[in-house]
Protein backbone atom coordinates (compact mmCIF):
# COMPACT_ATOMS: atom_id res chain seq x y z
CA UNK A 1 0.00 0.00 0.00
CA UNK A 2 1.61 3.76 -0.76
CA UNK A 3 0.08 7.09 1.23
CA UNK A 4 -0.78 9.52 -1.22
CA UNK A 5 -0.89 13.09 0.97
CA UNK A 6 -2.79 15.95 -0.19
CA UNK A 7 -2.20 19.44 1.47
CA UNK A 8 -4.55 22.49 1.05
CA UNK A 9 -3.55 25.89 2.16
CA UNK A 10 -5.08 28.84 1.55
CA UNK A 11 -3.97 30.82 -0.65
CA UNK A 12 -1.31 33.79 -0.38
CA UNK A 13 -4.17 36.69 -0.89
CA UNK A 14 -6.41 35.13 1.13
CA UNK A 15 -7.55 36.01 4.87
CA UNK A 16 -6.47 33.10 7.49
CA UNK A 17 -8.01 33.62 10.96
CA UNK A 18 -7.78 30.30 11.88
CA UNK A 19 -3.66 31.10 11.08
CA UNK A 20 -4.17 34.38 12.43
CA UNK A 21 -5.18 33.63 16.09
CA UNK A 22 -2.63 30.80 16.75
CA UNK A 23 -0.43 33.14 15.60
CA UNK A 24 -1.24 35.37 18.30
CA UNK A 25 -1.71 32.76 20.99
CA UNK A 26 2.04 31.79 20.11
CA UNK A 27 3.24 34.96 20.70
CA UNK A 28 1.28 35.72 23.95
CA UNK A 29 2.99 32.63 24.73
CA UNK A 30 6.51 34.14 24.11
CA UNK A 31 6.80 32.32 20.78
CA UNK A 32 8.17 35.69 19.27
CA UNK A 33 8.41 35.50 15.10
CA UNK A 34 6.28 33.07 14.04
CA UNK A 35 3.37 33.50 11.55
CA UNK A 36 1.11 30.20 10.76
CA UNK A 37 -1.06 29.95 7.80
CA UNK A 38 -3.56 26.74 8.88
CA UNK A 39 -4.37 24.29 6.13
CA UNK A 40 -5.80 20.90 5.88
CA UNK A 41 -4.11 17.52 4.93
CA UNK A 42 -5.76 14.39 3.47
CA UNK A 43 -3.73 10.80 3.86
CA UNK A 44 -4.99 8.36 1.25
CA UNK A 45 -4.50 5.11 1.03
CA UNK A 46 -3.65 3.14 -2.75
CA UNK A 47 -4.46 -0.46 -2.64
CA UNK A 48 -1.97 -1.99 -5.38
CA UNK A 49 0.62 -0.08 -7.09
CA UNK A 50 0.59 3.84 -7.90
CA UNK A 51 0.56 4.47 -11.29
CA UNK A 52 0.62 7.49 -13.20
CA UNK A 53 -3.48 6.93 -13.80
CA UNK A 54 -3.79 7.15 -10.27
CA UNK A 55 -2.01 9.22 -9.18
CA UNK A 56 -4.08 12.18 -11.71
CA UNK A 57 -7.01 10.44 -10.55
CA UNK A 58 -6.17 11.86 -6.60
CA UNK A 59 -5.32 14.82 -8.27
CA UNK A 60 -8.30 15.27 -9.99
CA UNK A 61 -10.10 14.53 -6.88
CA UNK A 62 -8.42 16.77 -4.77
CA UNK A 63 -9.19 19.58 -7.49
CA UNK A 64 -12.72 18.86 -7.64
CA UNK A 65 -13.64 17.81 -3.74
CA UNK A 66 -10.60 18.34 -1.78
CA UNK A 67 -9.54 21.91 -2.42
CA UNK A 68 -11.68 25.03 -3.22
CA UNK A 69 -9.37 26.16 -5.88
CA UNK A 70 -10.67 29.44 -5.94
CA UNK A 71 -9.39 30.65 -2.74
CA UNK A 72 -7.31 27.15 -1.89
CA UNK A 73 -4.15 25.70 -3.50
CA UNK A 74 -3.24 22.29 -3.12
CA UNK A 75 0.00 20.01 -3.53
CA UNK A 76 0.08 16.41 -4.11
CA UNK A 77 2.87 14.06 -2.94
CA UNK A 78 3.73 10.63 -2.45
CA UNK A 79 4.89 9.81 1.20
CA UNK A 80 7.52 7.05 1.37
CA UNK A 81 6.99 4.33 3.76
Amino acid sequence: MTRVVVDVMPKPEILDPQGKAVTGSLQRLGYQGLTVRQGKRFEITVDGELTDERLDQIRDAAEKLLANTVIESFDVRVEES
